[in-house]
């Protein structure tokens, strides 16, 4: 049962650092939208912005996924 409890906790700690990982990479996305924005270039900015987008979207869903483990009743 320890080891068990072990790997959950180490797989945890991956997970949050995966997830910093990925929000440090966004912030930086939104961060050179904004310059490209303030120096005129729309297009570069608004394809940075999705990048950034995808990043948080990574973050979000980083860690163990629980699917389809309660079937609704027929």
């Amino acid at each position: 049962m320890t080891s068990t409890f072990l790997r959950t906790t180490a797989g945890t700690n991956s997970a949050s650092i995966q997830r910093e990982v990925y929000l440090k990479a966004a912030s930086g996305f939104f961060d050179r939208a904004s310059a490209q924005a303030e120096a005129g270039d729309f297009q570069a900015a608004g394809s940075l912005i999705l990048k950034a987008l995808d990043q948080e979207r990574r973050a979000g869903v980083v860690g163990p996924q629980v699917l389809q483990l309660i079937k609704p009743r027929s």
